[in-house]
C-alpha cells in the first residue's frame, strides 16, 4: 500500500482537528449529552469511517491492481470498535468507582480518548518495525491472543476496583483534593496544592487503555500489515467511544456474551497469525528454516467470521438477557437484590 506523506498528514490533521473540536465544545459547556446528541455524533463519525473504507477501495485497491486493502480496513475497524465495547464495561466501573459527576465524565473520557490515540500510535509503530525486521514476531502476536482468549473464557468477570498500581502510587504520594473542577488536574487548597479527582480518573483511564491496546494491537496487525490502515482503524474505532459511551448506557449490562464473542475473534486472528507465521517462517528450529506449506486465511473470509461472531454474539445476548430480566432476574441470571427496608 503507497500512502503518500500528503495523506498520512491530511490523516493526522484531519484526527487532530476532530479532537480539538471535541475538546472546545465539551470544556465550553460540560454536561450529560442526551441520546438524540449522542446519536447525531455516533452517525457521523460511523458514516466518516464507511466513507473513507470506500475510499481505500475506490483509490487504493485501484491503485494495487485488486488489492484487499478496503476490506482489510472494514475488517480493523470492526474489531477495534468491538474490543473498544468491551472497554466501555471498565470504563463504566472507573466512573462508578472514582464517582465522577455524569456533567465532568465526557471531559474524562476526551482526555482518556486523547492518551489512548497517542499510546497507540506508539504501539503502532513498535509494531510495524517488529514486523518489517522480524518475521517470527507473527508467532508472539499470535500465541498472545490466543492467550488472551482463552483469559476472556476462562474469567469474564470485570474487576470492580479501578484503584490500579498506578492510581494508588499517586494517592500515596499526593495530596487529593476531594473536590470535582472540570478538567483541572491541580488545585490549592489551604495554600498548598493538591491534585483533583479528575487527574486520578485520568491517570486509570490511561493505564487501562494501555493495558488494552497490547490486545487490539496485535489483533489487528493480523488482519492488516499496514500501518496506516491498523492507525486509521483505531482512530475511527475511538472517535465514537465517547458517545457510545452514553447511548448505550444500561444496554452494555445486557451484552452478556461479549467476552465469549470477543474471546472466539481474538483465537481466530491468533490462529490466522500463526498460520501467517508458519507460512513466512525463517526459525531454524522450525521445518529447517523453510516455509512451511499451510494454507492461509484470507481477508474476505476474515471479515465474514468477524461480522458473523458479533452479530450472534449480540442476539444471543440481547435475547437471552431479555428473558432473564423478565424473569425478574439481572442479565447474567443472579437473584435481584431489593431493598427490604421500608
Amino acid at each position: 500500500m503507497n500512502v503518500s506523506t500528503l495523506e498520512w498528514a491530511i490523516t493526522i490533521g484531519v484526527t487532530m482537528a476532530v479532537l480539538i473540536f471535541d475538546i472546545v465544545i465539551v470544556a465550553r459547556r460540560p454536561h450529560e449529552p442526551s441520546i438524540k446528541e449522542c446519536s447525531v455524533y455516533l452517525g457521523v463519525y460511523v458514516s466518516m469511517a464507511v466513507a473513507f473504507g470506500v475510499w481505500v477501495m475506490t483509490h487504493h485497491d485501484v491503485a494495487a491492481e485488486g488489492g484487499d486493502f478496503g476490506l482489510q480496513f472494514f475488517a480493523g475497524w470492526l474489531t477495534e470498535y468491538s474490543l473498544s465495547v468491551d472497554n466501555l464495561f471498565i470504563f463504566l466501573i472507573i466512573m462508578a468507582s472514582f464517582n465522577v459527576p455524569r456533567k465532568y465524565q465526557q471531559e474524562a473520557l476526551l482526555v482518556g480518548i486523547v492518551i489512548a490515540i497517542v499510546f497507540r500510535g506508539i504501539f503502532i509503530a513498535l509494531g510495524a518495525v517488529a514486523i518489517n525486521q522480524f518475521s517470527w514476531v507473527f508467532y508472539l502476536f499470535g500465541a498472545f491472543l490466543i492467550y488472551t482468549a482463552i483469559n476472556l473464557v476462562t474469567d469474564d468477570d470485570h474487576d470492580d476496583d479501578a484503584e490500579n498500581a498506578v492510581v494508588r502510587f499517586a494517592r500515596k504520594r499526593f495530596t487529593v483534593s476531594e473536590k470535582w473542577d472540570g478538567l483541572k488536574l491541580v488545585v490549592k487548597e489551604n495554600g498548598k496544592k493538591a491534585i483533583t479527582p479528575m487527574l486520578l480518573v485520568v491517570i486509570a483511564l490511561g493505564t487501562t487503555d494501555l493495558l488494552f491496546a497490547l490486545d487490539s494491537i496485535p489483533a489487528i496487525y493480523g488482519l492488516t500489515k499496514e500501518p496506516y490502515l491498523v492507525f486509521t482503524a483505531n482512530v475511527f474505532a475511538l472517535m465514537g467511544l465517547r458517545q457510545l459511551y452514553f447511548l448505550l448506557g444500561d444496554l452494555l449490562k445486557r451484552l452478556i456474551y461479549l467476552s465469549q464473542g470477543l474471546a472466539v475473534l481474538l483465537a481466530f486472528i491468533g490462529v490466522k497469525l500463526v498460520l501467517h507465521a508458519l507460512h513466512e517462517n525463517e526459525l531454524p528450529f522450525v521445518n529447517g528454516g523453510e516455509h512451511v506449506k499451510v494454507p492461509e486465511i484470507p481477508i474476505e473470509l476474515s471479515l465474514g467470521v468477524i461480522i458473523g461472531v458479533l452479530s450472534i454474539t449480540a442476539v444471543v445476548s440481547l435475547v437471552v438477557s431479555g428473558r432473564r430480566v423478565r424473569a425478574g432476574l439481572t442479565p447474567e441470571g443472579e437473584p435481584l437484590v431489593t431493598d427490604e427496608s421500608d
